[in-house]
C-alpha cells in the first residue's frame, strides 16, 4: 500500500502546500458539530490541534451508512456512517499516512431525518491513527472536524507549527502560588504568580506597578524568571493557554504570607492580566 511519508522521527508539517482549491458547496452542519469555513476562532482550532497527533486535510470520497447493529449506541438524532476520504495533505502525523483514509462519523440528521451530503467536501480531520489498521482514523472528539477554507488552513498550519515544538506551551492545570511585594514608595509593587501545567513546565506571571506609569506584565517559561520576558502576542499558543486556561480570578488562599492589603493587590494585578489577555473567544 502506498503511503504519504513523513520525515523520520519528526511530524510532517507541509507548510509549503498551496491552500488554493475550488469553491465547495455549503455544508449544512451545525457549528457545534463542525468548525465552519470562515467563522473559526483561534481557540476552537487550537482546542483540536493540541489533542490530535494526526491532522489531515482530506476530500470526502464516499459515505456509507452502517447497519442498526453497528449503530446501536447512537442517539436517534444522529446517523453513524463510515466515511472514506482522499488525503490532500498530511499536516501533522509521525510515520506518514495512506493516500486514502476511513473514519466513523455520527452525523446529525435534519428535520427530514437526512444527513448532510458530505461527498466532495474538503475538511480537516483531527485525531489519531488506529494502531495496526493503516488508513483508519479515530477522531479526537465526535466533532473534531473543520471545513476547509483559506482562513482555516492558515490557522491550522500556524497553530500546528507551534504545537509540535519541544517547548510548546502546555495546558494550565492550576495556579500554584502567588505573592505581592510592595515597593519603597506608594503605588510601587510587584506581583509574581506561579502556574502549574500538566507536565510541570515552568510558567509564571510578573506584574509591575510604578507610580505615574502604566502597569506592565510579562510571562516567563523558564525556571529562573526572565527579566526580558514580555506579555504574549495575541493569537499565539502561549496566549491561548493563558486566555483559555487561567481561572477568571485569583483564589486568596494561593497568595502566600500576605496581609489583606497584599492579597487584594495580587488579586487586582491578576485581574489586570486577565483583562489584558482578552476573551478566549471559544465558540464550541
Amino acid at each position: 500500500m502506498r503511503f504519504v511519508t513523513a520525515k523520520t522521527g519528526l511530524c510532517l508539517i507541509l507548510l509549503g502546500l498551496s491552500a488554493a482549491t475550488s469553491a465547495q458547496a455549503p455544508l449544512d452542519l451545525p457549528p457545534s458539530f463542525v468548525i465552519e469555513a470562515d467563522k473559526a476562532s483561534y481557540a476552537d482550532i487550537a482546542d483540536l490541534v493540541v489533542i490530535s497527533p494526526l491532522i489531515v486535510d482530506v476530500t470526502v470520497r464516499n459515505v456509507r451508512k452502517l447497519s442498526a447493529e453497528q449503530s446501536a449506541d447512537v442517539p436517534a438524532s444522529l446517523e453513524r456512517v463510515l466515511v472514506e476520504a482522499d488525503v490532500m495533505a498530511l499536516i501533522r502525523g509521525e510515520g506518514g499516512i495512506t493516500p486514502r483514509v476511513r473514519f466513523l462519523l455520527d452525523a446529525p440528521k435534519n428535520a427530514k431525518g437526512k444527513i448532510p451530503k458530505l461527498q466532495k467536501q474538503r475538511i480537516y480531520l483531527f485525531g489519531r491513527q488506529v494502531t495496526g489498521r493503516p488508513g483508519e482514523v479515530q477522531l479526537a472528539r465526535p466533532n473534531a472536524l473543520a471545513l476547509f477554507s483559506t482562513a482555516n488552513d492558515a490557522l491550522v498550519r500556524a497553530i500546528t507549527k507551534e504545537a509540535v515544538q519541544a517547548n510548546a506551551p502546555r495546558r494550565i492545570a492550576s495556579v500554584s502560588s502567588a505573592f505581592h511585594s510592595a515597593g519603597t514608595v506608594l503605588g510601587e509593587g510587584e506581583t509574581q504568580i506561579f502556574l502549574k501545567t500538566d507536565n510541570e513546565q515552568p510558567l509564571s506571571l510578573t506584574i509591575l506597578s510604578r507610580p505615574g506609569q502604566q502597569k506592565q506584565w510579562a510571562v516567563s517559561t523558564a525556571e529562573v524568571i526572565d527579566a526580558s520576558a514580555t506579555a504574549p502576542q495575541r493569537f499565539t499558543l502561549l496566549w491561548y493557554r493563558l486566555a483559555c486556561g487561567l481561572p477568571r480570578s485569583l483564589p486568596s488562599d494561593r497568595v502566600e504570607g500576605a496581609s489583606n492589603a497584599d492579597t487584594a493587590r495580587a488579586q487586582a494585578d491578576y485581574k489586570f492580566v486577565i483583562e489584558s489577555l482578552g476573551p478566549c473567544e471559544r465558540k464550541r
